[in-house]
């Protein structure tokens, strides 16, 4: 049964630019009324300038690095829409630098925000979820999330872990009204790679330098990427891949993993080379 979108209430993380913006836009049209949240307060308030005005927003400002921050969130939701039937994990970060050059706290950080976010929204949010008739979480991954790419081992492992937390989810709440949707989105331009955090022993210069010219790889746009999302959502489909480079990634990295993997290590280094 598709995912009926109108006067569905949903909890959007990460809405104040990018992905996140753009799936808003595309919700507030299907009909859905909406909980935005991020940490970046004038960012929600244009996105909810955008959205159409017959439905409900709410913009909530949260650290989604933050526990506590997290465990307020159900509270305010529901005293603005009352119930809940879909949370969207889409908020990211990104840490720039081989292994060697960072330390505890900047995977930690980045962890908090990628990885345990999901989960502490998932524990917060569950209990509503489970009253709707039918309800959708989504968790965005990313193509990093399927296989592993030098000089990004902390972001791996967040999309890693948000991927294996939610298929193994998916078992649990099978029999239940909640579906589980995982998202891995391939080259899409959006900012997080100029907004990432460069590790502190990582060359400063050439870090922004092979940030900028990655960015210039990245070839789907955000509206593109919300779009495929969305018709994800409505067909309720465990797995949605983004981008043509999503495809190519998953498939090399299933039918020849090890040729797949010594792919990515010499991309990876003639981006830093060139």
């Amino acid at each position: 049964m598709n995912f009926d979108l109108r006067n569905a209430v949903v909890v959007l993380t990460g809405a104040a630019s990018g992905i996140g913006a753009e799936l808003a836009v595309l919700l507030a049209g299907a009909g859905a009324h909406l909980a935005l949240v991020d940490r970046d307060e004038a960012g929600l308030a244009a996105t909810a300038q955008r959205l159409d005005p017959d439905v409900m927003v709410s913009c909530h400002v949260a650290d989604l690095g933050d526990s506590q921050a997290i465990a307020a969130l159900p509270d305010a939701v529901l005293a603005a829409h009352g119930r809940v039937s879909m949370l969207i994990s889409n908020a990211g970060v990104a840490l720039v630098g081989p292994f060697d050059d960072y330390g505890d706290d900047d995977f930690e950080w980045l962890m908090n925000i990628n990885f345990w976010a999901g989960v502490r929204l998932s524990r917060a949010f569950m209990p509503y979820l489970r009253q709707a008739p039918m309800a959708q979480i989504v968790y965005v991954s990313s193509v990093y999330g399927i296989i592993g790419v030098p000089g990004n081992v902390a972001y791996c492992a967040s999309k890693f872990a948000i991927r294996g937390f939610a298929e193994a989810l998916r078992q649990e709440v099978a029999d239940t009204s909640i579906g589980i949707t995982v998202v891995h989105p391939g080259g899409v331009n959006t900012n997080i790679a100029r907004a990432a955090k460069i590790a502190a022993g990582t060359d400063l210069l050439a870090a922004q330098e092979g940030v900028e010219r990655f960015q210039k790889l990245l070839r789907t746009k955000p509206a593109a990427a919300a779009d495929t999302i969305i018709n994800g959502i409505k067909r309720r489909r465990q797995r949605v891949l983004i981008g043509a480079d999503a495809y190519v990634i998953d498939t090399l990295k299933r039918l020849m993993p090890k040729q797949a993997d010594k792919l990515m290590a010499k991309l990876a280094a003639a981006k830093l080379q060139a």
